[in-house]
Formats: C-alpha cells, structure tokens, sequence
C-alpha cells in the first residue's frame, strides 16, 4: 500500500486534511497492507469523526459556559505552595482561573518553569549556573546593610563578601553599576563604600535610598528566585517573577520548551497562537490541579473568542462583552443605560442576529430549529409535483 493509493481512497472522505494526512502516514508506519484492513480503519476513523461533529445549530456557547462554570463553583479561593517546592507560591484555582479570563497584564504570582537543553539538565552544579544567571541580583540582595550616615552626610553600603562570591561579582562590579545609574562620588573602603552627592541632605540622600537598593546588578529583571528541582533524569529550573524574552537568551536554556504562566508576555513575546495555546494550557492545568475534569474543546473555545482579533482580550464589558456588534446584547449584558442612550444618539441598526437580543424582543432565536430558514420557490407551479 503506497502513500498514492491512500490518498486516492480518503480523497473523497469527509475527513480534514491534516486528519488524512495523519491517518496515512500512520497505517504506513505500522506496515498495514491489506486492503480490507485498511478500507475497515478508513471506515471506523470517519465514523469516530463524525459522532464527534457538533449538530448543525447547537448552543455551543451556553454549553461551554456550563461545562466550565460548573466546575467553577468546586474551586478553591486560596493559593497555594507548588508541590515539593519550599516557599515558592502560585495562585491555583478560582482567582487563578479569574486572572486568565480577566486577560490580566500581570499575574499575582508570575512563575516561569525553565527547561535546559542537553548539555545542562543532567548536571546539578551546570544547573546552578544558569539559576544564578537567571536570577536577578541588585545591591540590596549583596548588601549586609544600607542606611543614611547622618554624621558624614552619605549612603553606606555595607556589602556582604559571602554574597557576591555565591553570585560571580566582586565589589567593583558593585561600584560601576551604581556609576553607571547615578551621578555619585564613591568612597571604597573595601567591603563598605560610602555615596556622597555634590549638595548632601537628609531629604536628598532619603530620595536616593531606595534607588541605589533597586541598582540591577545581575541577571533576568523581574526574576526574583530561581529554584532547581530534579524531575525524573533531568533538572528543572523554577522562578519567581517572569521575563520570557530576556530569559531565552541565558546560555543552556531550552527556548522550545520554556514557559510562564503569563499569558500578555506570551503574546508580546511568542505571537497570538502561543497565547490561545497558553490559555488552553492554564485553564486546563488549574482545572486538573482541583480534580475537574473539562473537555478541551470547551477551554479551546474560550480560547479562540479572546484571541479571535489578534490580541488576546478579557471576557467582560471592558473586552468581549463590551464589544458585541448588537446594541440590545451589549445592553442586556451591563451599563444598560449607558449603551441605549449612546445608540440612540448615534442612530444605529441592530440587526438581530444573536440569541439576547431577539429574546429582549419576543422573536425565536437562530438556534436548534430557530436557524433554519424556508424559502419559497417563485416559479412553483401549484398542482406540479415536487
């Protein structure tokens, strides 16, 4: 049986085509030749297809509404600790599940699950090096203790040797960054530098404290911690904030495998399809983390109505519900007022095309049987035979 012959016979199916190219490639993997064997799993695979097709009118919306919300109401409020990860939190059920329909631009516990490639994921201490790559390092993180010297009018920094040897730097490497951010003169006394201004005062050198704390010195920005877990053969890098663009440049790091919990920034970074397929991912993850089972199919389509337009927007009256083509629907839904006068002022047509707006006003609605129109055929002749 060559690859032709099976084209020939799914050609006419009404199978897609990806499912056809997949069904062929498949029966030729596992060397099936004879044609009754074949022609039997054409056969089932069209029938499996077509029971999984969804009836002409049927209300898919309002049943992955409730396939999704039913579950919903299961979901715990709190959050809680990633399994087998000391002190690294995540937010898990319903607020999560919120913050991904809400199309937040920033998650309340942003995390990143890093993959390294080959040559880093089975050593522990190669591990490490891309952790502290990774995780970001500012004067604070290296400083034993910061404060204002009133007496000689200055910043004293007091760094801590232990610190900066854990994390690659030296004090000079302390001191260009903070040149590199401030205007200050510097006074080195080995492990204590002092900051001086040109016109010290206690207001003035308060105002630059919590700047020469927030000085970066190393690492991703926003990468707070990094944490190495070993999962089966391989280690696997954990964090607390997120920076997916500046995080596949770090040495070792499996781009193709990298993720983060923040949808926006997959967007930004990775384009439209990986946001739809992340939000697919999220829901389903935090649905499972609760013992919920939901067909994908219903996450899929959530899914595709927030990324429909190339970005990915909320479900609500500042994204998808504010945004309904139909008047009485955008109406039905809040800030009634608000829409009824702007639609008068405006003069719009509402076509009644959806389901809200034709229930508001009495008509049957375009699905189940409602979808079905009649047309008459003018050149019927009455007493002809159909």
């Amino acid at each position: 049986m060559q690859m032709a012959d099976l084209e020939k016979k799914l050609e006419n199916s009404v199978l897609p085509p990806l499912l056809k190219r997949e069904l062929s490639e498949k029966i030729l993997k596992d060397g099936i030749s004879e044609e009754y064997l074949v022609d039997e799993i054409i056969s089932e695979t069209i029938r499996a297809y077509e029971r999984t097709l969804v009836e002409p009118g049927e209300a898919v919306g309002v049943v992955a509404a409730q396939s999704i919300g039913e579950p919903g109401t299961q979901m715990t409020m709190r959050t809680f600790h990633y399994a087998g990860v000391a002190e690294l939190n995540v937010t898990l059920g319903l607020p999560r599940m919120i913050e991904i329909v809400d199309a937040r631009k920033e998650p309340s516990t942003p995390t990143m699950t890093i993959y390294l490639n080959d040559e880093f994921k089975g050593d522990r201490e190669k591990a490490a090096t891309v952790a502290k790559n990774i995780e970001s390092t500012n004067v604070e993180s290296v400083s034993e203790d910061i404060s204002v010297d009133l007496v000689n009018e200055c910043i004293t920094i007091i760094l801590n040797n232990q610190q900066l040897e854990s994390r690659g730097l030296t004090v000079l490497d302390v001191i260009d960054a903070i040149k590199s951010k401030m205007k200050l003169k510097i006074e080195d006394h080995e492990n204590v530098l002092n900051l001086k201004i040109k016109t010290p005062s206690l207001k003035a050198l308060r105002k630059r404290l919590p700047k020469v704390r927030a000085i970066h010195l190393k690492g991703v920005q926003n990468i707070k911690r990094v944490i190495i877990r070993k999962e089966v053969d391989e280690y696997i890098l954990y964090s607390e904030g997120s920076n997916i663009k500046e995080v596949f440049d770090i040495e070792g790091v499996d781009t193709t495998k990298t993720t983060t919990n923040n949808i926006v920034e997959i967007q930004d970074v990775l384009g439209i399809e990986a946001a739809r397929n992340a939000i697919i991912y999220e829901m389903d993850a935090t649905l499972g983390n609760q013992g919920l089972t939901v067909d994908k199919r219903h996450l899929m389509m959530v899914a595709d109505l927030m990324c429909t337009d190339g970005v990915v927007k909320p479900i609500g009256r500042h994204g998808i519900g504010g945004e309904k083509a139909s008047v009485l629907a955008r109406a039905a839904f809040e800030e009634t007022v608000k829409h009824l006068y702007s639609a008068s002022m405006r003069g719009y047509v509402d076509e009644l095309g959806g389901v809200v707006e034709n229930i508001i006003v009495g008509k049957p609605i375009a699905m189940g049987t409602g979808c079905i129109d009649i047309c008459i055929d003018k050149t019927y002749e009455e007493g002809k035979e159909l």
